[in-house]
């Protein structure tokens, strides 16, 4: 039985006080984006004297590196799936609240010199996958080898057909950066350096392709004057173009879920607010994303399509739930997580459901 607004009152004055929470977000179209650059959490929750502030506030690292494994108490995270289901398979305390998906850009992508123009001529060649050496959740190299594998799907082809070829990451993928209240987690060198092993070893020929996605691998495509072997963000099939952020997640530490849902609930209230902003403001709303993403208003137009600023309400609809599972089925066949876990009993729909949108 759901409480009612008195009875979420009554918890809320006899509840742990807090007077901060946390977030974080990835750099891809996300409400959360929205609602910082609109001031719309500090309105909410300034009264009570809680601030808002991101994981980048803090000069500890241990403290940022909650965007990859959420151990910061009080946080909410938004982005890309692998991080929340590796943490959960390793019985990390947070519940999942909303699912995302904003389809983006995403290719396999090979020189002309390579001779490949179609998925089938993926044969007997070798894609290139960057390996992170240095971070304990490689969530890049999973993207990358799934869109792979969905580039040889397309044409019938084995993974076993293909040579993957592992490219060693040195750099830690979270940067070192100034603190911010608001900022982004990585700095745009740092960002920009994000592929800069897999476009070497294309342009020296060592490897033939290597995926790409969103405003950057767009970037990336044009500046080595490659082309897609395979499109795979905009194809029909969900299963195709399902990645790392496709569908997001939006997660939340359990302790806050137990003992302050009002402020949950609050949280979530303004993410739907954002969207709904969004929706009425196309072109902000696709500024806001080329800032997040650190690129310009031309490559995020281009990377996400007519309809990103439609698509950021966080839901639990079936589909997108299916979606998650069918990521964390690949995660976990293909080693990125040790153990399986029900993912449905992650979920918790108490927020959505009290703000009519399940």
């Amino acid at each position: 039985m759901l409480e009612t607004v008195a009875d979420r009152q009554e918890r809320a004055a006899v509840a742990r006080a807090l007077d901060r929470l946390w977030y974080t977000r990835c750099p891809v179209p996300t409400a959360t984006g929205i609602a910082i650059q609109e001031g719309m959490f500090e309105r909410e929750f300034a009264p009570d004297g809680i601030s808002v502030v991101s994981l980048r506030a803090s000069a500890s690292r241990d403290v940022r590196e909650s965007h990859f494994d959420h151990r910061q108490p009080d946080s909410f995270r938004q982005g890309g799936s692998t991080p929340p289901i590796w943490n959960h398979s390793i019985h990390r305390d947070t519940r999942l609240i909303g699912l995302t998906w904003v389809d983006e850009y995403q290719a396999i992508i090979a020189r002309p010199e390579a001779g490949i123009t179609a998925p089938k001529q993926l044969r007997n060649r070798r894609i290139g996958i960057p390996r992170r050496v240095n971070d304990k959740i490689d969530f890049f190299a999973a993207m990358c080898l799934r869109g792979a594998h969905a580039a040889l799907k397309l044409a019938g082809v084995s993974p076993d057909e293909v040579e993957f070829i592992d490219l060693p990451v040195t750099e830690a993928y979270m940067g070192d950066t100034a603190e911010s209240s608001s900022g982004q987690l990585w700095s745009g060198g740092h960002r920009a350096r994000r592929q800069q092993v897999e476009a070497f070893a294309m342009v020296r020929g060592t490897v033939d392709a290597i995926y790409v996605s969103g405003a950057a691998g767009l970037w990336l495509r044009e500046f080595l004057g490659a082309q897609d072997v395979a499109e795979l963000g905009f194809h029909p099939d969900p299963e195709i173009r399902g990645s790392n952020q496709q569908p997001a997640t939006l997660t939340v530490s359990a302790q806050l879920v137990r003992e302050r849902p009002d402020l949950v609930d609050r949280y979530v209230a303004q993410l739907v607010r954002a969207s709904e902003w969004s929706k009425s403001n196309r072109q902000a709303a696709v500024q806001s994303f080329a800032n997040e993403v650190g690129t310009s208003f031309e490559w995020a137009e281009a990377a996400y399509g007519a309809r990103a600023h439609l698509d950021l309400t966080p839901s639990l609809a079936e589909p997108m739930v299916r979606g998650l599972e069918s990521h964390k089925r690949f995660l976990l066949d293909h080693g990125f997580i040790k153990s399986d876990f029900d993912l449905r009993e992650w979920i918790y729909g108490g927020s959505l459901e009290r703000l009519g949108l399940l």
